[in-house]
C-alpha cells in the first residue's frame, strides 16, 4: 500500500481551526489526526468531544484520534459518537487492554495502540494481532514541536519485524518530529503512516508541505 499522511491537528490555528480543516481536506493527506490529553496522563490538555464533533462536520477524512489519557475504556462509545474512525490507546494508559481494544472494535472503529519512546515493542507480541493499527511515538509524549527521537528508526524495524510474524495485519504509525529530513528513512524502515504537525503547519505551503510527503 501507499503511505498515508495524517496531519496533527495539535497544530493547526485554533482561532482559524475551519480554514485549517478545509486546507487538510483539499491536500493530499489521508487522515485528521487528533491529540486527546486529559493532563493527568501527559502534562498537558487539548481537546474534547465538542471540538471533535464539530472538526467532524467539516472533515472529509477519517478522524484518527490519539487518546493520551487515563482510563480510556471509558469513553470507547462517545469518542465514537463524536466522530472517531480510529481510535488508539496507550499501551501505558490501562490495565487491560485486551479488553479496551475489543471494546473499540466492537463500537465500530479502527483500534490501535500507542507506544511511548521508552517502552519495548516486544510488550505487543500478545496483543498485535488484534490491532489495525500501532503508533510508535518518536517524542516523548504531550507536546508539539519536540525534536525526533532517533532510536525510533530501530523500533519500527522491530515492530515490522513482529507484526510480519505473526501475520498481523497492523499498519505502522509514527507520530513526534516527522518532516522531510527523516519521513523517507521511516517510510524505509517499515512505517506506513506518518504523522506531522508543526512541520506542515509552521510551512508557508501547508498543501505543498503534505504533497512532499505524501509523494515520498
Amino acid at each position: 500500500m501507499n503511505h498515508l499522511i495524517a496531519p496533527s491537528i495539535l497544530s493547526a490555528d485554533f482561532a482559524n481551526l475551519e480554514r485549517d480543516i478545509k486546507m487538510i481536506n483539499s491536500s493530499t493527506a489521508d487522515w485528521f489526526h487528533i491529540d486527546v490529553m486529559d493532563g493527568v496522563f501527559v502534562p498537558n490538555i487539548t481537546i474534547g468531544f465538542p471540538v471533535i464533533k464539530r472538526i467532524k462536520k467539516i472533515a472529509k477524512k477519517p478522524l484518527d484520534i490519539h487518546l493520551m489519557i487515563v482510563q480510556p475504556e471509558r469513553y470507547t462509545d462517545k469518542f465514537k459518537d463524536a466522530g472517531a474512525d480510529i481510535l488508539s490507546v496507550h499501551y501505558e494508559a490501562g490495565a487491560n487492554l485486551h479488553r479496551t481494544i475489543q471494546s473499540i472494535k466492537t463500537a465500530g472503529m479502527k483500534a490501535g495502540v500507542v507506544i511511548n519512546p521508552h517502552t519495548p515493542v516486544s510488550v505487543l507480541e500478545d496483543i498485535i494481532a488484534e490491532v489495525d493499527l500501532v503508533c510508535v511515538m518518536s517524542v516523548n509524549p504531550g507536546f508539539g514541536g519536540q525534536k525526533f527521537i532517533e532510536n525510533s528508526y530501530a523500533k519500527i524495524i522491530n515492530l515490522k519485524a513482529l507484526i510480519d510474524s505473526a501475520k498481523s495485519k497492523a499498519l505502522i504509525e509514527v507520530d513526534g518530529g516527522v518532516d522531510n529530513t527523516n519521513a523517507k528513512k521511516l517510510l524505509e524502515c517499515g512505517a506506513n503512516v506518518l504523522v506531522a504537525g508543526n512541520y506542515i503547519f509552521s510551512s508557508k505551503d501547508p498543501v505543498k508541505t503534505i504533497t512532499g510527503l505524501k509523494n515520498l
